[in-house]
Protein backbone atom coordinates (compact mmCIF):
# COMPACT_ATOMS: atom_id res chain seq x y z
CA UNK A 1 0.00 0.00 0.00
CA UNK A 2 2.86 2.40 0.84
CA UNK A 3 4.46 1.75 -2.57
CA UNK A 4 1.18 2.47 -4.35
CA UNK A 5 0.69 5.71 -2.41
CA UNK A 6 4.25 6.80 -3.16
CA UNK A 7 3.81 5.95 -6.82
CA UNK A 8 0.53 7.90 -7.12
CA UNK A 9 1.92 10.90 -5.26
CA UNK A 10 5.05 11.02 -7.42
CA UNK A 11 2.88 10.74 -10.55
CA UNK A 12 0.77 13.72 -9.47
CA UNK A 13 3.87 15.78 -8.70
CA UNK A 14 5.44 14.90 -12.05
CA UNK A 15 2.25 15.82 -13.88
CA UNK A 16 2.09 19.13 -12.01
CA UNK A 17 5.70 19.92 -12.84
CA UNK A 18 5.21 19.25 -16.54
CA UNK A 19 1.93 21.20 -16.67
CA UNK A 20 3.48 24.25 -15.01
CA UNK A 21 6.58 24.38 -17.20
CA UNK A 22 5.03 26.46 -19.99
CA UNK A 23 5.09 30.26 -20.05
CA UNK A 24 1.89 32.14 -19.28
CA UNK A 25 0.05 32.89 -22.52
CA UNK A 26 -3.31 34.43 -23.40
CA UNK A 27 -3.93 31.92 -26.19
CA UNK A 28 -2.45 28.77 -27.64
CA UNK A 29 -0.85 30.67 -30.51
CA UNK A 30 0.82 33.33 -28.34
CA UNK A 31 4.64 33.37 -28.27
CA UNK A 32 6.40 31.27 -25.60
CA UNK A 33 8.33 34.21 -24.13
CA UNK A 34 8.55 37.98 -24.30
CA UNK A 35 11.90 37.66 -26.08
CA UNK A 36 10.55 36.12 -29.32
CA UNK A 37 9.54 38.28 -32.25
CA UNK A 38 5.80 38.79 -32.54
CA UNK A 39 4.02 37.04 -35.39
CA UNK A 40 0.51 37.72 -36.67
CA UNK A 41 -2.00 34.94 -35.90
CA UNK A 42 -4.07 33.15 -38.54
CA UNK A 43 -7.52 34.60 -39.21
CA UNK A 44 -9.35 31.41 -38.15
CA UNK A 45 -7.41 31.24 -34.89
CA UNK A 46 -8.30 34.85 -34.14
CA UNK A 47 -12.01 34.21 -34.69
CA UNK A 48 -12.00 31.09 -32.50
CA UNK A 49 -10.13 32.81 -29.68
CA UNK A 50 -12.30 35.91 -29.95
CA UNK A 51 -15.53 33.89 -29.79
CA UNK A 52 -14.36 32.05 -26.66
CA UNK A 53 -13.01 35.14 -24.91
CA UNK A 54 -16.02 37.33 -25.66
CA UNK A 55 -18.54 34.95 -24.15
CA UNK A 56 -20.17 36.41 -21.06
CA UNK A 57 -19.52 33.21 -19.14
CA UNK A 58 -15.77 33.45 -19.81
CA UNK A 59 -15.63 37.14 -18.84
CA UNK A 60 -17.50 36.47 -15.58
CA UNK A 61 -15.20 33.55 -14.89
CA UNK A 62 -12.04 35.62 -15.43
CA UNK A 63 -13.30 38.55 -13.33
CA UNK A 64 -14.42 36.22 -10.53
CA UNK A 65 -10.99 34.59 -10.54
CA UNK A 66 -9.25 37.96 -10.24
CA UNK A 67 -11.57 39.06 -7.43
CA UNK A 68 -11.09 35.78 -5.53
CA UNK A 69 -7.32 36.12 -5.70
CA UNK A 70 -7.48 39.72 -4.50
CA UNK A 71 -9.67 38.66 -1.57
CA UNK A 72 -7.30 35.80 -0.71
CA UNK A 73 -4.32 38.14 -0.70
CA UNK A 74 -6.25 40.69 1.37
CA UNK A 75 -6.96 38.05 4.02
CA UNK A 76 -3.35 36.82 3.92
CA UNK A 77 -1.92 40.26 4.67
CA UNK A 78 -0.63 42.78 2.14
CA UNK A 79 -3.03 42.84 -0.84
CA UNK A 80 -0.47 44.56 -3.10
CA UNK A 81 2.35 42.06 -2.54
CA UNK A 82 1.98 39.20 -5.00
CA UNK A 83 4.04 36.29 -6.20
CA UNK A 84 5.18 36.71 -9.82
CA UNK A 85 3.16 33.67 -10.96
CA UNK A 86 0.04 35.13 -9.38
CA UNK A 87 0.60 38.48 -11.11
CA UNK A 88 1.16 36.77 -14.46
CA UNK A 89 -2.04 34.80 -14.14
CA UNK A 90 -4.17 37.77 -13.08
CA UNK A 91 -2.81 40.10 -15.75
CA UNK A 92 -3.28 37.39 -18.38
CA UNK A 93 -6.90 36.89 -17.24
CA UNK A 94 -7.56 40.63 -17.37
CA UNK A 95 -6.12 40.86 -20.89
CA UNK A 96 -8.07 37.80 -22.09
CA UNK A 97 -11.34 39.32 -20.90
CA UNK A 98 -10.70 42.73 -22.44
CA UNK A 99 -8.53 42.01 -25.51
CA UNK A 100 -9.96 38.70 -26.72
CA UNK A 101 -8.30 38.59 -30.12
CA UNK A 102 -4.77 39.32 -28.94
CA UNK A 103 -2.00 36.74 -28.69
CA UNK A 104 -0.10 38.00 -25.68
CA UNK A 105 2.53 36.60 -23.33
CA UNK A 106 2.83 37.86 -19.76
CA UNK A 107 5.93 37.66 -17.58
CA UNK A 108 6.10 39.17 -14.09
CA UNK A 109 8.93 39.78 -11.66
CA UNK A 110 8.82 39.77 -7.87
CA UNK A 111 9.15 43.57 -7.74
CA UNK A 112 5.78 44.02 -9.49
CA UNK A 113 7.14 44.70 -12.97
CA UNK A 114 5.11 43.02 -15.73
CA UNK A 115 6.30 42.53 -19.32
CA UNK A 116 3.69 41.91 -22.01
CA UNK A 117 4.64 40.83 -25.54
CA UNK A 118 2.86 39.44 -28.58
CA UNK A 119 0.38 40.91 -31.04
CA UNK A 120 -3.00 42.62 -31.11
CA UNK A 121 -4.97 43.43 -34.26
CA UNK A 122 -5.78 47.08 -33.44
CA UNK A 123 -3.87 50.11 -32.18
CA UNK A 124 -6.65 50.87 -29.66
CA UNK A 125 -6.12 47.47 -28.04
CA UNK A 126 -2.38 48.06 -27.83
CA UNK A 127 -3.04 51.36 -26.06
CA UNK A 128 -5.28 49.61 -23.47
CA UNK A 129 -2.70 47.00 -22.41
CA UNK A 130 -0.82 49.12 -19.86
CA UNK A 131 -3.90 50.53 -18.15
CA UNK A 132 -5.56 47.09 -17.96
CA UNK A 133 -2.44 45.55 -16.41
CA UNK A 134 -2.17 48.33 -13.83
CA UNK A 135 -5.73 47.61 -12.64
CA UNK A 136 -4.34 44.46 -11.00
CA UNK A 137 -3.21 45.09 -7.43
CA UNK A 138 0.52 44.50 -7.08
CA UNK A 139 1.48 45.64 -10.60
CA UNK A 140 3.95 48.50 -10.17
CA UNK A 141 5.30 48.89 -13.72
CA UNK A 142 4.33 47.58 -17.16
CA UNK A 143 6.69 47.03 -20.11
CA UNK A 144 4.68 46.62 -23.31
CA UNK A 145 6.59 44.85 -26.07
CA UNK A 146 3.45 43.95 -28.00
CA UNK A 147 2.85 45.10 -31.57
CA UNK A 148 -0.12 45.63 -33.86
CA UNK A 149 -0.42 42.96 -36.54
CA UNK A 150 -3.37 42.09 -38.73
CA UNK A 151 -4.46 38.43 -38.72
CA UNK A 152 -2.89 36.26 -41.42
CA UNK A 153 -5.26 35.34 -44.22
CA UNK A 154 -5.32 31.67 -45.11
Amino acid sequence: MKKLTTFLLSGVLLLGTVACSEAAKTSADAPDSTEKAAEAPKADDVQTTKKDAQSDTRKRQLNADIKAREERNKVAGDPTKRASDDLESEVRSKLEANIPDGTLTVEAEDDGTVTIAGTVPKQAQLAKIESLAKEIKGVKAVNVKATVAAPKAQ
